[in-house]
């Protein structure tokens, strides 16, 4: 029998039939956990409404808490009691005309008894246990940077353990470990206990969102692999529902926690069904338990004619891992390659950072966090299947620049918009959440056309590096409304424009073929015929 490609076996065991699907609606299951972590910080985290602790005096035994409050607290200037001071002593005046807020700044003090939380909605979060506010506020942010500091590191471990130890053992290994750091963060007895185990969740969730894709497209044909990246991206999105469903139930932090681990042992059982990627297998000379694995498949999808030997696959020419004897220094060193890559990297950073700081203002926007999380969840279905319509009619380019410049824009227009008018805040924030996934959705396809086959995988490996340190940034930036209180949307709004913009100098890759080699890249690219699908090594959806 002649050499064949892996490619060809398609043909003889089915490339998408009852097997593929069932492969793929497993590996969602995990897809699912995914945001339920990645944007839990809205609510684990959360800041209830608060002021100084004010301890009894006898002097007040006969005042409401009302009044109490009224000579123990000062107010702004619209009337709202503030969180972070107290006078020295009790202004008893006050008592007899409210609105003369005493003008001598000496009297006015940090909170020295610490704080008293509002708990009509959350009974406990981190802020609350802790005493995470006012001067601490940072430390309460810091839990998100944390965790997506956790993801980066696990991207780069589990990137490499899956290429040297396969891809199901070591899908398994994450989620077992996501079970464990999950389960100890939420009976964490310390901030900097919740600290760790939170940033190591990030590493052991990292190793999901990177295999889960993968495994899945290795075994689907090159037809249907576009399919299949929407359809595990849409998972992502009805988990980000299920999120906001989870934590209007569960209003205590640890039980939270509990809450969104607890479904990755559901996809550790599931996961025992699925086979090893064969390709895997393969390429590292496992040939009988390939054997064994591609009999099954075409088994499942009727091809009950399946004959090749394992002799044949042997001999099978498999393609060579891109990458291999290039690394990342190669992405800079040639001119047209290295303002792809500079280009690329601040998209990337700009839709990550722009995403994260939409997805975790769920409050700024005039609706409740729990409706906020749910509808930002639903828009991005529509917006996904938009997306993928737009980029194969107006091309890659401007579908990327655009999708980008129209999410800062809508977070720019809410900072003008008054906020009385809660109902057109609302539409604004969803509108620029749906281009924000719209630009999430488009940089995937874009990037992994933009690099050459040898150096596909160091860049997207580059690129997804520079969108987690967006994502580990983009929570800080809410500690800048110390300084201005419009200022985070202000930043959020600059970077997603100015990123938007950068895209404009990117090339268009609509209906061009990809390029195999870094000289493809530096000479002008020729057309060619029509991309009929994703490219064959179609990154994971890193969110």
């Amino acid at each position: 029998m002649e050499e064949m490609k892996f490619e060809d076996l398609f043909l003889e065991i089915g490339g998408f039939g009852r097997f593929q699907i069932l492969v793929l609606f497993i590996l969602c299951l995990p897809r699912i956990n995914l945001p339920m972590h990645f944007l839990l910080h809205n609510f684990l985290a959360a800041t209830p409404p608060h002021h100084c602790a004010i301890p009894p005096q006898e002097a007040f035994e006969n005042l409401t808490a009302e009044e109490v409050l009224l000579i123990s607290i000062p107010r702004d200037p619209d009337g709202t009691f503030r969180s972070c001071e107290m006078f020295s002593q009790p202004q008893f005046q006050l008592l007899l005309n409210s609105s003369l807020q005493p003008e001598n700044s000496s009297i006015i003090q940090h909170c020295q008894h610490g704080w008293l939380y509002d708990h009509s909605q959350f009974t406990s979060t981190t802020a609350t246990q802790w005493d995470l506010v006012c001067e601490q506020r940072g430390l309460n942010q810091a839990t998100a940077t944390f965790f997506f500091i956790g993801v980066t590191i696990g991207a780069v471990i589990f990137g490499y353990l899956s290429d040297r130890f396969g891809r199901k053992a070591m899908l398994q290994l994450s989620l077992v470990c996501s079970v464990v750091f999950g389960m100890l963060s939420a009976a964490s007895v310390s901030y900097s206990m919740l600290a760790i185990t939170r940033t190591l969740t990030g590493v052991a969730l990292s190793g999901v969102s990177l295999i889960v894709l993968p495994l899945g497209m290795e075994w689907v044909d090159i037809q249907h692999r576009t399919f299949s990246g929407i359809l595990t991206s849409i998972f992502w999105s009805i988990g980000n529902m299920l999120l906001a469903m989870v934590a209007y139930l569960v209003r205590e932090w640890h039980w939270l926690l509990v809450a969104v681990t607890g479904p990755c042992l559901l996809s550790i059982v599931c996961l025992w069904w699925v086979p090893e990627s064969a390709r895997w297998l393969i390429a590292n000379g496992q040939v009988k338990q390939a054997h064994r694995n591609l009999l099954r498949c075409a088994r499942m999808n009727g091809r009950k004619d399946f004959t090749v030997s394992p002799e044949a696959l042997r001999k099978m020419v498999t393609d060579k891992k891109p990458g291999g004897s290039y690394s990342y220094i190669s992405l800079f060193r040639t001119p047209v390659l290295r303002k792809i890559s500079l280009c690329s990297g601040a998209v990337w950073f700009g839709v990550a950072f722009s995403y994260y700081g939409m997805s975790m203002n769920l409050t700024g926007f005039g609706l409740n966090m729990y409706l906020s999380q749910f509808v930002f969840g639903v828009i991005e279905i529509p917006a996904k299947i938009i997306m993928y319509v737009l980029v194969n009619r107006v091309g890659r380019r401007q579908s990327q620049a655009w999708s980008l410049i129209l999410t800062g824009l809508c977070i720019g227009a809410n900072i003008i918009i008054p906020k009385p008018f809660t109902s057109l805040r609302s539409v604004v924030a969803i509108m620029g959440k749906g281009f924000s996934e719209s630009a999430f959705t488009t940089v995937f396809l874009y990037t992994s056309e933009l690099y050459p086959t040898i150096l596909r995988q160091n860049g997207m490996g580059y690129t997804s590096f520079v969108a987690r340190l967006g994502g580990a940034l983009a929570p800080l930036v809410f500690l800048l409304d110390e300084v201005w209180r419009s200022l985070p949307e202000v930043t959020y709004c600059g970077v997603a424009v100015c990123c938007g913009s950068v895209a404009f100098l990117l090339p268009e890759t609509l209906n061009v073929c990809l390029p195999e080699g870094i000289e493809d890249v530096e000479k002008t690219q020729v057309k060619g015929p029509p991309q009929i699908s994703a490219p064959e090594s179609m990154p994971p959806l890193l969110k």
